[in-house]
């Protein structure tokens, strides 16, 4: 298995067509434990057009997996990635029903966030989390995100338009 990039415990890879069943399998068996937070690619139509949209330029993503058994755990998205004078994207993460709790996800977004910085040369990464999934927020805290504002309504989950906390973290902190 060839990884962008390797921790203690996890390693960070872009997704395959091959990744399809195991990926929604685990989706799948995660719906409620990702409710009211998100809605992952459940179907292989939907993983499929989630592949599409990884285009290395203005988005791209990274499966989250156990180095030692390359099993998927989550996924590490960057989205609308901008060049230029912003050089900036937006983080999204999920993990697992059955491997939250453990570190993996830590570990998964330094690595993300390292590369980012350091291969793909992007001077900030932005988080918009909903104010009440406390585990997202100290998620990004022990990342080294800092809050800088409130979103009303600001991004439609699940059909409806959901207030989000800004966090942002810059290349040089």
């Amino acid at each position: 298995m060839i990884f962008d990039a390797a921790g203690e415990h996890v390693a960070i890879r872009r997704p395959t067509p091959a990744d399809c069943d195991e990926f929604v399998a685990l989706m799948q068996s995660s719906r409620e434990f990702h409710l009211p937070w998100g809605d992952f690619p459940t179907t292989a139509e939907r993983f499929h057009k989630y592949l599409r949209s990884r285009n290395g330029q203005t988005e791209d993503g990274f499966l989250l997996c156990h180095r030692q058994s390359n099993a998927i755990l989550g996924i590490i998205n960057l989205n609308c990635i901008v060049r230029g004078l912003f050089q900036s994207a937006y983080l999204g993460y999920d993990v697992g029903a059955p491997f939250s709790r453990q570190g993996y996800m830590t570990e998964g977004l330094k690595l993300v966030i390292g590369l980012a910085f350091s291969q793909m040369n992007l001077h900030r990464l932005e988080a918009n989390i909903q104010p009440d999934n406390a585990a997202s927020l100290a998620q990004v805290k022990r990342c080294g995100f800092r809050k800088e504002g409130f979103s009303p309504r600001y991004l439609q989950i699940l059909g409806q338009w959901r207030d989000h906390e800004r966090w942002a973290i810059l290349a040089d902190q």
